[in-house]
């Protein structure tokens, strides 16, 4: 019995052995066994997106071992050499891939935690191209509802009623030195003191369809009875304003009254009807003196300061009457690039026809807002602009008449009429 025992267990270690030998040693012309090479696996795209459809390659079910069975690829593994392509990763969820058929066992995790020991990653953005608009609809419908920026509307036009300055530094290249003082004339460039002197405004263009215009001329500033500089203030900026020549400190007023937005004109002396008993002041032009003495007065008077559009009258029904006389004076003023207000227009004047027939900027003053009740005058003007286009008023400014005038043309955008300057009437009347 005892060698019957050692007999059995010599045959079952006998088998035992044998079983693992042929286990661990299935064979002398087996292929060698595959190495598993440890690749990283890809990195996801930007945004958690899947990679293209073009970039990935559809994840072989099975893959051969080395001895024509299947082996099982964990993630982040590939199988070959290092060159290889590698396969894709494991989709983000923590499905299993299949056990092939006929394997007893998977082959060992790697070390570490790998993907499926970490939590539950977000799933990856949709892609709206790849997987359809209804996931990314709400965010392209939100999108939709934003709406596009509206294309800026145009700007407004010009402000007339703005408080825009006036620059007061006189442009050299518009004065000429004289033995009286400065002068007006016209730049090398063709600029004229009415283009460079005169408030800008988008009116001054005769243009079909546009409101009627109506501008106010201040006159009596620079005389010796004259109003204070500070009648000026509260004036719609529009108001054009004439300094005489007597004052002092004329180009410290002129300065002031550009910086507050009006345009200048110089006023100048014309012989009246009943001169000399009525004086309209020293250097006044007289229709008995030759046209070269008349000349000589017109540039003192004209020197005086620097700064101004053109020229307006001090009197002068006489004067204006003769045409030997007003002639030169307006050829005079068409030379040194000025324009031409008459302050005082008559039926026997000869001013319009000659200033006409030589080509100069000229406007007659259709109102004289001073000669009577003010309001009346002041609407008088207004009917002128909307049967003519274009209306002149001109006033001897006072403090009580500076308020009417302020009230006046803060309302004439009710009525349809805009308030220009001087400048501005006269360019749209000539081209009118």
């Amino acid at each position: 019995m005892k060698a019957l025992g050692v007999a059995c267990g010599i045959v079952f270690w006998t088998l035992v052995l044998g079983t693992a030998f042929l286990y661990f040693f299935p064979g002398g012309d087996a292929e060698p066994v595959a190495i598993l090479q440890i690749e990283p696996a890809p990195a996801p795209s930007p945004g958690g997106a899947p990679p293209a459809p073009e970039a990935q390659a559809p994840a072989p079910a099975e893959t051969p071992d080395a001895s024509g069975g299947n082996l099982d690829v964990p993630p982040g593994f590939a199988v070959g050499p290092p060159d290889s392509p590698q396969a894709p990763s494991e989709p983000q969820g923590g499905a299993m891939m299949p056990m092939p058929q006929g394997q007893n066992e998977a082959p060992p995790a790697p070390a570490g935690p790998g993907p499926d020991d970490t939590a539950p990653q977000p799933a990856p953005a949709p892609d709206a191209d790849q997987q359809g608009a209804a996931p990314g609809a709400p965010m392209q419908q939100a999108a939709l509802d934003t709406p596009a920026s509206a294309t800026p509307p145009p700007p407004p036009p010009e402000n007339e009623t703005g408080s825009i300055a006036l620059p007061s530094t006189p442009e050299p290249e518009l004065v000429e030195q004289s033995q009286y003082g400065p002068l007006p004339k016209i730049a090398a460039d063709g600029r004229r003191s009415i283009d460079v002197y005169a408030r800008p405004s988008r009116y001054a263009a005769a243009t079909q369809g546009e409101p009627p215009r109506v501008a106010i001329l201040v006159t009596g500033l620079g005389l010796p009875d004259g109003p204070p500089q500070a009648a000026l203030k509260g004036l719609p900026v529009q108001v054009s304003v004439a300094y005489g020549a007597y004052a002092r400190s004329l180009q410290d007023a002129v300065a002031e009254a550009r910086a507050e937005g009006h345009e200048v004109l110089l006023q100048i002396p014309l012989e009246p009807q009943n001169y000399p008993s009525v004086d309209p002041g020293p250097h006044t032009l007289i229709t008995t003196l030759p046209p070269a003495d008349n000349i000589k007065r017109l540039q003192w008077l004209m020197s005086r300061y620097t700064g101004y559009v053109g020229v307006t009258n001090h009197m002068g029904a006489k004067f204006q009457a003769s045409a030997e006389s007003i002639q030169p004076v307006l050829e005079e003023l068409k030379r040194r690039g000025l324009l031409y207000v008459d302050g005082e227009a008559t039926k026997d004047s000869a001013t319009e026809r000659t200033a006409k027939a030589i080509g100069l900027d000229y406007f007659a003053v259709n109102v004289q807002i001073d000669a009577g009740d003010t309001a009346q005058q002041l609407a008088k003007l207004e009917q002128a602009a909307k049967e003519r286009g274009t209306a002149i008023g001109v006033v001897r400014l006072k403090p009580a008449t500076a308020k009417q005038i302020t009230d006046w043309a803060a309302k004439l955008e009710g009525k349809g009429i805009v308030l220009v300057p001087v400048s501005a009437a006269v360019r749209s009347q000539a081209q009118g």
